[in-house]
Protein backbone atom coordinates (compact mmCIF):
# COMPACT_ATOMS: atom_id res chain seq x y z
CA UNK A 1 0.00 0.00 0.00
CA UNK A 2 2.86 2.37 0.86
CA UNK A 3 4.41 1.69 -2.56
CA UNK A 4 1.15 2.57 -4.30
CA UNK A 5 0.87 5.84 -2.37
CA UNK A 6 4.50 6.73 -3.15
CA UNK A 7 4.00 5.94 -6.86
CA UNK A 8 0.82 8.01 -7.02
CA UNK A 9 2.49 10.92 -5.19
CA UNK A 10 5.49 10.81 -7.53
CA UNK A 11 3.21 10.80 -10.59
CA UNK A 12 1.30 13.82 -9.28
CA UNK A 13 4.53 15.70 -8.54
CA UNK A 14 5.87 15.00 -12.03
CA UNK A 15 2.62 16.19 -13.61
CA UNK A 16 2.59 19.38 -11.54
CA UNK A 17 6.23 20.18 -12.28
CA UNK A 18 5.70 19.57 -15.99
CA UNK A 19 2.73 21.96 -16.06
CA UNK A 20 4.70 24.54 -14.09
CA UNK A 21 7.64 24.38 -16.50
CA UNK A 22 5.28 24.63 -19.47
CA UNK A 23 3.58 27.68 -17.94
CA UNK A 24 6.94 29.36 -17.26
CA UNK A 25 8.33 28.56 -20.72
CA UNK A 26 5.41 28.43 -23.19
CA UNK A 27 7.78 28.63 -26.18
CA UNK A 28 8.98 25.09 -25.39
CA UNK A 29 5.46 23.69 -25.74
CA UNK A 30 5.16 24.25 -29.50
CA UNK A 31 6.38 21.36 -31.66
CA UNK A 32 7.85 22.65 -34.93
CA UNK A 33 9.90 19.54 -35.70
CA UNK A 34 8.11 18.92 -39.00
CA UNK A 35 6.88 21.23 -41.74
CA UNK A 36 3.37 19.86 -41.29
CA UNK A 37 3.34 20.77 -37.57
CA UNK A 38 4.68 24.25 -38.38
CA UNK A 39 2.13 25.04 -41.10
CA UNK A 40 -0.69 23.68 -38.93
CA UNK A 41 0.42 25.92 -36.05
CA UNK A 42 0.73 28.91 -38.40
CA UNK A 43 -2.88 28.40 -39.56
CA UNK A 44 -3.98 28.24 -35.90
CA UNK A 45 -2.13 31.49 -35.22
CA UNK A 46 -3.65 33.44 -38.11
CA UNK A 47 -7.20 32.03 -37.98
CA UNK A 48 -7.81 31.03 -34.35
CA UNK A 49 -5.85 33.63 -32.41
CA UNK A 50 -3.34 31.14 -31.04
CA UNK A 51 -0.47 33.07 -29.47
CA UNK A 52 1.90 30.46 -28.08
CA UNK A 53 5.20 30.13 -29.86
CA UNK A 54 5.04 33.28 -31.98
CA UNK A 55 8.71 34.11 -31.48
CA UNK A 56 9.60 30.50 -32.22
CA UNK A 57 7.39 30.21 -35.31
CA UNK A 58 8.81 33.08 -37.36
CA UNK A 59 12.32 33.10 -38.80
CA UNK A 60 14.53 36.05 -37.85
CA UNK A 61 14.36 37.42 -41.43
CA UNK A 62 10.58 36.93 -41.79
CA UNK A 63 8.64 39.42 -43.87
CA UNK A 64 5.03 39.68 -44.95
CA UNK A 65 3.90 41.24 -48.20
CA UNK A 66 0.25 42.26 -48.50
CA UNK A 67 -1.18 42.86 -51.96
CA UNK A 68 -4.42 44.79 -51.74
CA UNK A 69 -5.37 48.22 -53.01
CA UNK A 70 -1.73 49.03 -52.35
CA UNK A 71 1.30 46.86 -51.63
CA UNK A 72 2.57 46.85 -48.06
CA UNK A 73 5.47 44.99 -46.47
CA UNK A 74 5.40 44.17 -42.76
CA UNK A 75 8.42 43.22 -40.68
CA UNK A 76 8.67 40.27 -38.30
CA UNK A 77 8.19 42.49 -35.24
CA UNK A 78 5.14 44.21 -36.77
CA UNK A 79 3.46 40.89 -37.57
CA UNK A 80 4.24 39.34 -34.18
CA UNK A 81 2.96 42.46 -32.42
CA UNK A 82 -0.27 42.35 -34.43
CA UNK A 83 -0.77 38.62 -33.79
CA UNK A 84 -0.22 39.08 -30.03
CA UNK A 85 -3.01 41.67 -30.04
CA UNK A 86 -5.25 39.16 -31.87
CA UNK A 87 -4.84 36.52 -29.14
CA UNK A 88 -8.05 34.51 -28.87
CA UNK A 89 -9.69 36.23 -31.85
CA UNK A 90 -11.09 33.63 -34.26
CA UNK A 91 -11.73 34.50 -37.89
CA UNK A 92 -15.09 33.52 -39.37
CA UNK A 93 -13.80 31.79 -42.49
CA UNK A 94 -13.38 28.42 -44.12
CA UNK A 95 -9.68 27.62 -44.38
CA UNK A 96 -7.93 25.21 -46.72
CA UNK A 97 -4.22 24.50 -46.91
CA UNK A 98 -2.36 22.86 -49.76
CA UNK A 99 1.33 22.09 -50.05
CA UNK A 100 2.71 23.37 -53.35
CA UNK A 101 6.32 22.28 -52.94
CA UNK A 102 8.22 20.42 -50.24
CA UNK A 103 11.81 19.30 -49.79
CA UNK A 104 13.97 18.35 -46.82
CA UNK A 105 14.54 21.95 -45.73
CA UNK A 106 12.01 24.06 -47.64
CA UNK A 107 8.24 24.13 -48.11
CA UNK A 108 5.74 26.39 -49.89
CA UNK A 109 2.10 26.20 -48.85
CA UNK A 110 -1.03 27.94 -50.07
CA UNK A 111 -3.59 28.93 -47.46
CA UNK A 112 -7.01 30.03 -48.66
CA UNK A 113 -9.39 31.71 -46.24
CA UNK A 114 -12.90 32.05 -47.64
CA UNK A 115 -14.87 34.78 -45.87
CA UNK A 116 -18.47 35.73 -46.65
CA UNK A 117 -17.58 38.65 -48.96
CA UNK A 118 -13.98 38.02 -49.99
CA UNK A 119 -11.16 35.49 -50.17
CA UNK A 120 -7.69 35.86 -48.68
CA UNK A 121 -5.00 33.76 -50.32
CA UNK A 122 -1.61 33.43 -48.68
CA UNK A 123 1.55 31.83 -50.01
CA UNK A 124 3.78 30.82 -47.11
CA UNK A 125 7.42 29.78 -47.29
CA UNK A 126 8.81 27.67 -44.47
CA UNK A 127 12.45 26.77 -43.93
CA UNK A 128 14.11 24.20 -41.72
CA UNK A 129 16.72 25.89 -39.57
CA UNK A 130 18.24 25.09 -36.22
CA UNK A 131 16.30 21.83 -35.91
CA UNK A 132 12.88 23.49 -36.30
CA UNK A 133 10.61 24.62 -39.11
CA UNK A 134 9.97 28.36 -39.28
CA UNK A 135 7.86 30.65 -41.43
CA UNK A 136 10.26 32.83 -43.42
CA UNK A 137 7.96 34.70 -45.79
CA UNK A 138 4.29 35.16 -46.59
CA UNK A 139 2.55 36.89 -49.45
CA UNK A 140 -1.13 37.79 -49.05
CA UNK A 141 -3.68 38.75 -51.67
CA UNK A 142 -7.36 39.55 -51.42
CA UNK A 143 -10.09 38.83 -53.97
Amino acid sequence: MKTLVKTFTAAVLVAISTMTIAAEHPEKVINLSTADFAIHHYVEVITEGQSLGLEQLFASDYSQKVNGKSIKTNSRSEVIGFLKKQKGHQLNCKTTTSILEKSADYMVAKITMQFENFTRTELVTLVHEGGAWKVSKSINSYL
